[in-house]
């Protein structure tokens, strides 16, 4: 079974997007989404610097684009998504390609609901002086009890002993000065606490949002970082995407998903490469690709011939 994944915020580095605008149409589709953004998606996926993309506001609606262009054109139309693939799965932001892809949300309904996310949670992060920093290893137990002794939430659990740890700076300093024992700090490249209580008002403004967006059920399984679990009312994903912005994300759920729905294959979606290893250290056996270029694109239409329903 093919699976389709989309990467959160994090994932995008200066000038990723370059190779992309080489072909045919993609200019164009940059240009009509960044009306919707209010932002120059092109400039800031070719040109801008590292400092400007990890501004949420431009991540944001940043990734998403980037993940409908890649999908485009590994799966042109909306019906070879229906036919050919038999899960999607996003993290954080990621979800909302994800969305956009299984035609819950239409590509300008997922831009203009990103673009508030976006600035929603930057307004949020601005707020307090927050961050997140990976905890890597340990025993999970004396992780969990650390982050709560310094006051932290677990935002995102990444599978694998991957724990991301979400606060104020100085909740974090004080971590970075006492770790768990056996594990491995690293700061990420965000720009606040997302997935935790610092994100709050930032659910109120997408609520406020989601009834002028058309929403469908999902073409094929979506599968919720949530909890992992397999949504199939549209409207249940829309909602679970405004309350996603303040919750943790449970990344290992869902691999533990794709793997029960019996995946062979997971491809993610540019700019790649975060997910597919967080696959390849939690499922075992399945075949993976980061689709981070068109130099890709063949030996990802080759995957999906091997591993969807269809060529199945």
């Amino acid at each position: 079974m093919l699976v389709i994944v989309a990467p959160g915020q994090g994932a995008q580095s200066p000038g990723f997007l370059n190779p992309w605008l080489e072909l045919d149409g993609v200019a164009d589709r940059l240009g009509q989404w960044s009306d919707v953004a209010g932002l120059d998606l092109a400039h800031y996926g070719t040109e801008a610097s590292a400092e400007e993309i990890k501004d949420t506001a431009v991540a944001q609606p940043l990734l998403v684009a980037a993940g409908l262009v890649t999908v485009d054109q590994l799966l042109p139309g909306p019906d070879q998504v229906s036919k050919l693939v038999g899960a999607l799965a996003g993290h954080s932001v990621g979800e909302i390609t994800a969305a956009a892809i299984a035609g819950v949300l239409s590509p300008l309904d997922a831009l203009t609901f990103v673009s508030e996310r976006g600035r929603a949670m930057a307004a949020a992060a601005a707020v307090t002086e927050t961050g997140m920093i990976a905890v890597l290893g340990g025993d999970p137990e004396l992780v969990a009890a650390k982050l709560d002794e310094h006051g932290l939430t677990p935002a995102n659990n990444n599978g694998g002993g991957q724990i991301v740890a979400a606060g104020t700076l100085d909740q974090l300093e004080a971590l970075r000065a006492d770790p768990p024992a056996g594990s491995k700090l690293i700061a990420l490249k965000v720009a606040g606490a997302f997935h935790t209580v610092h994100m709050a008002p930032g659910v109120q403004r997408l609520a406020e949002l989601a009834p002028s967006l058309t929403v469908a059920d999902p073409s094929v399984a979506y599968v919720s970082n949530k909890d992992g679990e397999v949504v199939q009312s549209g409207a249940e994903v829309l909602s679970r995407l405004v309350a996603q912005v303040s919750n943790p994300v449970r990344w290992d759920l869902c691999m533990e998903t794709l793997q029960q729905l019996g995946a062979t294959c997971v491809i993610e979606l540019a700019p790649a490469g975060t997910l597919t290893a967080l696959v390849k250290r939690n499922i075992k056996g399945v075949a993976t690709l980061a689709l981070k270029t068109p130099a890709d694109l063949d030996k990802a239409r080759a995957l999906v011939a091997e591993h969807s329903e269809v060529g199945a």
